[in-house]
C-alpha cells in the first residue's frame, strides 16, 4: 500500500528506535537474583518486553508472557527493578542501524518528530538523551504523560494537538501490534520495522501499511 507524505511523524522508542532489551534483560536478571530465583537472560527477556516495565516485571516473576504473579511477589520484585532500571537506562541499549541516518533524513525534509512511548517519562528522558537523540523531537510523549498510553489514541491525539496537525497528515513509526492499533484509533498511518518487539509474531500480521526493515528506507518511501 502507497504511504502518503504526512506532516508529522511520531516514533516509537523500544524495539523502533532503540534496541533497549540489552539493558532491561539486565535488570530483570538482578531482580531475579536478588529474589533468589534464577536469571531468565536475554532471549527470553526480548519476547517480554513491549508493554512497559511493570507488564515487564510481571512477566519476569511468573516466567511467561500472559498471567499474573502474587501481590506480594509483585510488591517485592518491582521497586527492585525500579532502583536497578533507574541506572541502566542506557549503559547497554543502542540505536538501531539507519536509526541515525533516518532521523537526519526525516529532519531534512522538514517533518516535524515527536516521540511517543509507554516508557515512563523518569526512564525515557535520559535514554533518549543518553543515547543523543533527545533534542531531535518537538514532543516526547511518555507512559505517565497522559492517564492513558498507547494501544489508546489518546497519546498520539496528544502529540497532533501539540503540533496542530490533523490525523489524516500524521504517521506512526513503530513495531508492535500497540502501535498499529494506537494509530489505526487515531486515523494516522502506520509504518512499522520488521526488527522490533512483537512478542516473536510477525507484524505483517496487523496489516500496517507498510514494513520497512531500517528507517534508511524512509528516503524511498516518504
Amino acid at each position: 500500500m502507497a504511504v502518503r507524505k504526512p506532516k508529522m511523524i511520531l516514533i516509537d522508542v523500544d524495539g523502533t528506535l532503540v534496541d533497549s532489551v540489552p539493558d532491561l534483560a539486565y535488570c530483570v536478571d538482578e531482580m531475579m537474583k536478588a529474589l533468589g530465583r534464577e536469571p531468565h537472560g536475554e532471549a527470553k527477556v526480548r519476547d517480554w518486553v513491549g508493554n512497559g516495565v511493570e507488564r515487564l516485571t510481571r512477566r519476569a516473576l511468573i516466567g511467561q508472557l500472559d498471567g499474573e504473579p502474587s501481590d506480594e511477589d509483585f510488591a517485592k520484585g518491582y521497586p527492585i527493578f525500579l532502583e536497578l532500571y533507574k541506572d541502566n537506562t542506557s549503559k547497554r541499549s543502542c540505536l538501531y542501524p539507519g536509526v541515525r541516518e533516518g532521523l537526519d533524513y526525516m529532519k531534512s525534509q522538514g517533518y516535524l518528530l515527536g516521540c511517543v512511548t509507554n516508557k515512563d517519562a523518569q526512564f525515557t528522558i535520559p535514554l533518549l538523551k543518553g543515547l543523543g537523540i533527545y533534542d531531535e523531537f518537538g514532543i516526547v510523549v511518555s507512559g505517565d504523560t497522559l492517564p492513558v498510553k498507547k494501544p489508546d489514541p489518546q497519546p498520539l491525539l496528544h502529540a497532533a494537538a501539540h503540533f496542530g496537525v490533523g490525523a489524516e497528515d500524521s504517521l506512526m513509526l513503530g513495531d508492535s501490534k500497540s502501535d498499529v492499533t494506537a494509530a489505526r484509533n487515531a486515523g494516522f498511518q502506520i509504518v512499522c520495522m520488521s526488527y522490533g518487539y512483537n512478542h516473536g509474531e510477525d507484524i505483517r500480521n496487523y496489516h500496517p501499511d507498510a514494513v520497512i526493515d531500517s528507517m534508511e528506507e524512509l528516503k524511498t518511501l516518504l
